[in-house]
């Protein structure tokens, strides 16, 4: 008997959100695919979404960490699909993209890691299905799951805790410069 998996339910939102679907069509019948269950996924949650081609999976996160220097995302959507091949040219891939995505995540991104990383074409066909595994669908989830974390703990924030040093002498001067501040 196969195991069913849990998903959360669809993360909402109070304020609209824009994420970039970042992809490499290396293989471009199954981003095609990835790509529609992600922006399904992304708008059924009412978000509103940008793509992004890149040339392979090695190129996603440098793109992500492009836009997240010079755009205003609320996050973002990894999608690809390395397929092993005859060279370890497939191991080098695979953990580069995933270790690239990992650390712009734990530097505060909220980031879907959608690249699929498969042992043959008929893996990679269905888990972009979005009538099967549909994981486009489920790094689009990721990334607004994360979206909503960061929402409600950074709202939290705001009056509590301590103020860093240089921001505290920045709020003085400011302060020193316009009284009703």
């Amino acid at each position: 008997m196969a195991e069913k998996e849990y998903s959360l339910p669809r993360a909402s939102f109070d304020k609209p959100v824009k994420l970039l679907i970042v992809v490499a069509p290396f293989y471009r019948d199954i981003a095609d695919n990835l790509i529609a269950g992600a922006k399904a996924e992304i708008e059924a949650s009412g978000g509103t979404w940008d793509l992004v081609e890149v040339p392979g999976a090695l190129e996603v996160p440098t793109a992500i960490g492009i836009a997240e220097r010079l755009s205003n995302f609320d996050g973002y959507v990894a999608l690809g699909c390395v397929i092993r091949g005859e060279t370890t040219h497939y191991e080098t891939v695979c953990n580069d993209s995933s270790r690239g995505i990992t650390m712009l995540g734990l530097q505060g991104l909220c980031i879907g890691n959608g690249i699929l990383t498969v042992e043959n074409r008929a893996q990679a066909e269905v888990r972009a299905d979005p009538a099967a595994m549909n994981k486009g669908a489920g790094a689009a989830a990721a990334a607004l799951h994360l979206i909503a974390l960061t929402r409600k703990w950074g709202a939290s924030r705001k009056g509590v805790g301590f103020i860093p040093e240089a921001q505290e002498y920045k709020l003085a001067g400011e302060l020193k410069d316009n009284p009703k501040a």
